[in-house]
């Protein structure tokens, strides 16, 4: 009989055009007083707070606005946020964003009610108390983190990237709204989806996959793999918006449900050696982790090859997986993602630093939930291709 487990999904998601409109509304009906709402200077900047403000002041929701989040999530932006949450008396968090500001938000709505500091809670199921009420409001698609038990934070006293994992940090609404979308570049919906291509690639082949998790992840695969280019090509695509942000909600839930794998163990150490931001990491390690995971799990990524369009009828499941591979690096080709070689890393940087990243990836945990094994050389070498691969 196969092992119980849970399966875990915001309790409430409202997705289409003008979702986020619904922000008021579903902050009355959580028994929201006063709101925190966490978000990062450039979406003040081209008004995406205003459909937030409206919507909180039809409702007599007054609110405080955080918006320091200019960068990857860190441990100060956490600790300035939890500060202005307490001081103007709120009761719950609205984060509005893409990654950065969704996750600085989950984890300063777990510290408004668990003493001590953020570092004592990284590692999985470390939060004692739950959390202040949440509703996320994700502007790329990518992270999917309006749909997880997770958030990266880095502690830059330490350069590190801590993972923090606990049910307390499902947010209790998710509003995906599309039209939060169409003034993302180019260049961001190229790292931002193929992110969450990652993450549905991984849920699928993870050791810790599920039934569940499985439909999750072939349909985020299946949209994603669809509709991203076109997104890409033109941000005004509303339809190929709206699917890609639906593939990426549905990576968010799969991976949520059966972790990630190695590329994720990978990619940490390069935003906390290097400063790439999280996306991009992943959009850059994923074709060589692909090409040395097939062999794992070659059926897995033969059905993966057949979501994305690949044709694979007879033929043996290792050639059904290389078309799988195949597809991701024409994805990677046509976005043009390009090598680390050529994200400001040079190879004496590289040289210095690689074998410690290496280690920081096998600590994290996530390798050993990759469908081939891994060792500390093996990660190296794959570093390296990560450093020479033509884009």
């Amino acid at each position: 009989m196969n092992e119980a487990r849970s399966f875990r999904i915001p309790p409430l998601v409202i997705m289409g055009d003008n979702a986020c409109s619904h922000v008021g509304q579903e902050g009355k009906r959580i028994g929201g007083k006063k709101a925190l709402v966490v978000t990062d200077r450039n979406l003040t900047g081209i008004g995406f707070l205003l459909k937030i403000q409206a919507s909180l002041r039809s409702e007599k929701i007054p609110y405080e606005i955080f918006d320091q989040v200019i960068t990857e999530p860190a441990v100060d932006y956490v600790e300035k946020g939890l500060d202005v949450y307490r001081r103007e008396g709120c009761d719950f968090i609205i984060g509005l964003g893409g990654g950065s500001p969704i996750d600085t938000a989950k984890v300063i709505a777990v510290m408004a009610t668990n003493s001590g500091s953020i570092q004592d809670y990284m590692g999985l199921d470390k939060i004692p108390n739950p959390a202040v009420p949440l509703i996320a409001i994700p502007t790329t698609a990518g992270t999917g983190s309006e749909a997880t038990i997770f958030a990266i934070i880095t502690d830059t006293r330490r350069n590190v990237k801590m993972l923090i994992g606990s049910p307390f940090l499902l947010p209790r609404v998710a509003l995906v709204d599309p039209l939060l979308l169409v003034s993302c570049p180019p260049q961001l919906t190229a790292a931002t989806g193929i992110d969450a291509l990652t993450h549905a690639i991984e849920a699928y082949t993870s050791l810790k996959t599920q039934p569940m998790s499985d439909l999750f992840a072939l349909s985020a695969i299946r949209f994603l793999s669809g509709n991203l280019r076109q997104a890409w090509a033109n941000g005004a695509n509303l339809e190929a918006r709206a699917l890609t942000m639906l593939g990426s909600f549905q990576a968010g839930v799969a991976f949520s449900n059966s972790s990630v794998a190695l590329v994720h163990g990978m990619s940490r150490p390069m935003g906390a050696y290097f400063h790439i931001p999280h996306g991009l990491s992943n959009a850059v390690l994923l074709a060589p982790v692909v090409e040395f995971s097939i062999i794992g799990n070659p059926r897995k990524y033969a059905d993966i090859a057949r979501v994305m369009g690949e044709r694979i009828e007879g033929l043996s499941a290792i050639e059904g997986a290389r078309r799988a591979l195949n597809a991701v690096r024409e994805i990677i080709r046509y976005m043009k993602i390009p090598p680390l070689s050529a994200l400001g890393v040079t190879r004496g940087k590289l040289e210095k630093v690689v074998d410690r990243m290496a280690e920081d990836a096998i600590a994290s945990g996530s390798p050993n939930n990759n469908p081939r094994k891994t060792s500390r050389e093996e990660i190296i070498e794959l570093y390296w291709e990560a450093f020479h691969q033509n884009p």
